[in-house]
């Protein structure tokens, strides 16, 4: 029975470096933030990682002059692209509409969130530094583009201490694609081990060897035992860090074996609930997401404080990464997240909980107005677009733009410490406070960069 324990909490401290990481290790004794600097607007983050860099001229970004020069010479200068195979002017094969109060204007690939249009604050001038996956990936995720920093979301469970006792506090659902550059990207780099994420499936019993015990109590007295040993070590070794992370994996692992089976029992929601995600849907992406998307509302109901979405996989699509076949890639992909996204979106608002939650939606970079080869769009990140919606975001606006073909940013570039800085902020954190000393410096998410975009706070 302690094995299954044991087994459970290598579980609960999967992603990173792990409860024995050398990365983790090497911040050893390191201080606890004691929380927030100020009062926060939101007390969870969804983020709802788009993979692979939707396109914004084809989702949230019209651009009418496509169509016009749709199949010309493009007319603008070309940035080096990731495969140089660079083609015509590519008008999008998607028509615009506005919607809600606020006539924002959405695509018809997404027909359920565009329900939501006053809910969201969509930022039309993100920029990236990096135009290849793996780079951009860590960039976005961690402040930096090389492995080894510390996840968003390691940084907010930092910050924001234990939320609760039963259930980890950086949540990563993994739909079925681990983003390139691995699971580095979700996990605590320098920070201390215990702030790694966990990784949950959205099937079955969430994460493997983690299920109700059959005789907590003799489970408790083994856990005891074994923990005043690890404690009488740790003590004489000086308390290193990942000794500290095994002990704390130990004794969440022993609860979630409890909480965890409660979380993944979905049967319980009522029917209005599994249509209104699409549980029951047609298409086997859409169920899966809507699994993801119903378990992240069930989890910040929990305190869960950040939880990531992975895309799942759509046929035989490369994630968002539309080089060739963009209108079947991305209506696949968009088929499987878009009424779940949005019944997301409209369960939290009905809740009360849209408001202490901040949800975020995009990827790494947005694509090319132009065509790789003839079908498909290259990697931009120049100016692509991303949305915001609740815990203490403006909704019903747009900010920045591009040009008139969504190539490049226009007015107001954003950067990606900039939207690191904001949903910190969110939270209670000045980001410039929010540090670990590591290496001879102060680090932090939005390293010496990032402002507070308070044009989108409500």
């Amino acid at each position: 029975m302690f094995a299954q324990v044991v087994r459970a909490a290598e579980v609960a401290g999967s992603v990173g470096a792990g409860a024995f990481g050398a990365a983790g290790a090497a911040a050893a004794g390191a201080a606890r933030i004691t929380g927030p600097h100020f009062t926060p607007t939101a007390r969870s983050v969804i983020f709802l990682y788009m993979d692979g860099g939707p396109s914004q001229m084809d989702t949230f970004d019209p651009k009418p002059a496509l169509a016009k020069w749709n199949g010309q010479p493009f007319p603008e200068s070309m940035e080096p692209t990731q495969f140089n195979n660079n083609g015509a002017t590519l008008s999008s094969p998607w028509e615009f509409a506005r919607h809600g109060e606020c006539g924002l204007e959405v695509s018809t690939l997404f027909p359920h969130v565009a329900r939501c249009a006053d809910d969201l604050c969509v930022v039309r001038s993100m920029t990236s530094k990096f135009n290849e996956h793996t780079n951009a990936n860590y960039f976005l995720h961690t402040g930096a583009g090389i492995v080894g920093r510390p996840s968003m979301g390691a940084w907010v469970s930092y910050g924001l201490g234990d939320a609760r006792n039963d259930l980890p506090n950086f949540v990563v659902i993994n739909g079925g694609l681990i983003p390139p550059g691995g699971r580095e990207l979700l996990g605590n780099g320098f920070l201390p081990s215990a702030y790694q994420s966990s990784l949950f499936r959205p099937q079955g019993e969430g994460m493997p060897n983690v299920h109700g015990a059959l005789d907590a109590e003799r489970q408790r007295k083994v856990l005891d035992f074994s923990g005043k040993l690890d404690e009488a070590f740790a003590a004489r070794a000086g308390r290193p860090d990942a000794l500290e992370g095994a002990i704390h994996n130990a004794e969440l692992a022993f609860a979630m074996q409890s909480s965890v089976p409660d979380l993944m029992a979905l049967d319980g929601e009522t029917k209005e609930v599994r249509e209104l995600y699409g549980l029951d849907a047609e298409y086997e992406p859409t169920r899966i997401f809507a699994r993801e998307c119903l378990l992240a509302r069930r989890m910040v109901e929990r305190g869960v404080q950040f939880i990531e979405l992975l895309c799942p996989q759509t046929g035989g699509n490369d994630r968002w990464d539309q080089h060739s076949n963009l209108k079947n890639g991305h209506e696949e992909n968009a088929r499987a997240v878009d009424q779940p996204i949005a019944a997301l979106l409209m369960d939290l608002k009905r809740r009360g909980l849209l408001e202490q939650t901040l949800v975020v939606w995009g990827g790494e970079f947005g694509r090319t107005p132009f065509a790789q080869g003839t079908d498909g769009r290259d990697h931009n990140p120049h100016g692509f677009t991303v949305w915001l919606a609740g815990g203490g975001i403006k909704g019903g606006m747009t900010y920045g733009s591009t040009d008139e073909f969504g190539y490049k940013v226009a007015e107001h570039p954003v950067e990606i410490h900039d939207l690191h800085a904001t949903m910190l902020h969110c939270l209670g954190f000045d980001h410039r406070l929010l540090t670990m000393r590591f290496g001879g410096r102060d680090m932090r998410l939005t390293d010496v960069h990032g402002r507070v975009m308070r044009e989108w706070l409500a």
